[in-house]
């Protein structure tokens, strides 16, 4: 969408709060010995509080008030009580939701208490490379050059990009144009970013894997080869200048 009035910036602003908040939760309240449905519930709990409708749940029926990802899971994962959150576990929480028409996208990845995997490298490189993305979007930018940039960035640290999963226009739905904001150079997306329009971007930074694959529940996407991968996401206003970035109570980068 695009934003033409002081109500619309005030508007995206509650959700992205909302969801912000939210996630920032999930992520201190999530513990070893804990299911993912147990974590999902608290999430889902927080979003009620706050008047806010899960985004996946309203437009696609998705079985869980957010996404919760564990290991060589890429996205949109089912929570479960039957899945157990582990030490050192790499998890991604990922919270969109609705409220009052308009509707925000976040999400992140970290270790679950100690690193005794080493994940830590890939989080951290997720979460730089998503800041040096986001600095450089603006009104007119080509959407393939910021692609290009993930996927460069992501190469220099001795990473991959997985590449059918994009972020997307986002506002007054849960998916807008533009359609495709890729983590890679794809040299027939022609399209520009436009000022004052609502985005979510997201990096899907990986060990190795370039593509995720869905799982036989429907839903989950995961590696095929055994690699991890990271994903930040925020939703952001794009001006002439620095994006304004709606999801910041997220606090992902700290």
């Amino acid at each position: 969408m695009s934003i033409t009035s002081q109500a619309d910036l005030v508007g995206l602003q509650r959700i992205s709060q909302a969801v912000g908040t939210t996630l920032k939760h999930m992520r201190e309240y999530a513990q070893p010995g804990m299911t993912t449905k147990e974590l999902d519930e608290y999430g889902g709990s927080i979003l009620a509080a706050l008047g806010a409708k899960s985004a996946p749940r309203l437009t696609y029926g998705f079985p869980g008030w957010t996404c919760i990802s564990v290991n060589n899971e890429v996205a949109h994962g089912i929570p479960s009580d039957r899945k157990v959150l582990q030490e050192g576990d790499l998890v991604n929480i990922d919270v969109s939701a609705e409220l009052d028409g308009y509707w925000a996208d976040n999400g992140g990845s970290f270790v679950l208490g100690t690193d005794i995997h080493q994940h830590q490298p890939l989080v951290d490189a997720s979460r730089r490379i998503l800041r040096t993305a986001l600095s450089r979007i603006r009104g007119g930018v080509r959407i393939a050059d910021i692609g290009g940039l993930i996927e460069g960035e992501a190469r220099k640290a001795g990473y991959r990009v997985i590449k059918n999963l994009v972020g997307h226009g986002i506002g007054r739905s849960l998916h807008e144009e533009p359609k495709e904001i890729p983590c890679y150079y794809d040299r027939y997306n022609l399209k520009r970013f436009k000022k004052n329009s609502v985005v979510a971007v997201e990096t899907f930074i990986s060990t190795r894997a370039s593509l995720a694959h869905q799982l036989s529940d429907g839903w989950t996407l995961a590696t095929k080869d055994g690699s991890f991968v990271a994903q930040h996401e925020h939703t952001i206003v794009i001006t002439d200048g620095q994006p304004i970035i709606l999801t910041e109570a997220n606090s992902i980068w700290e």
